[in-house]
Parts: C-alpha cells; sequence; structure tokens
C-alpha cells in the first residue's frame, strides 16, 4: 500500500501525474493496470485520511 509517512498532499499529487499520463495518452497499455491498482490505493488512503480528520474535528466541536 502506501508508505506510512505518505502526506495527503502527496498522495493527491501522485494521483494527478497518474491521471495527467492518461489524459496524455503517455501512460503505456503494460503500465495500465499497475497505475490504475497504485491510484486505486492513493484513493483509499486519501479517502482513510479524511476520514480521520472529519471524525477529529467532529469529536473537538462535540466538546
Amino acid at each position: 500500500m502506501t508508505k506510512k509517512s505518505m502526506t495527503y498532499a502527496e498522495a493527491v499529487a501522485e494521483i494527478e501525474q497518474i491521471l495527467g499520463r492518461m489524459k496524455q495518452e503517455q501512460a503505456s497499455i503494460d503500465t495500465l493496470a499497475e497505475d490504475v491498482k497504485r491510484a486505486t490505493e492513493l484513493i483509499a488512503f486519501c479517502r482513510e485520511q479524511l476520514y480521520n480528520v472529519e471524525s477529529t474535528i467532529k469529536e473537538q466541536l462535540e466538546r
């Protein structure tokens, strides 16, 4: 999966790089599945980060 030291911003930047390659048709058919898998992992990481931040904010607001 993703490195534990990866930040949300780094994950988003990597997703944007992958999408950029696909939009410019620079993605090789040989690496397409790998890129999609990596993007899926990064999206899951970002969702988890957002969920954690949302939970923390809700906890603070409920005090």
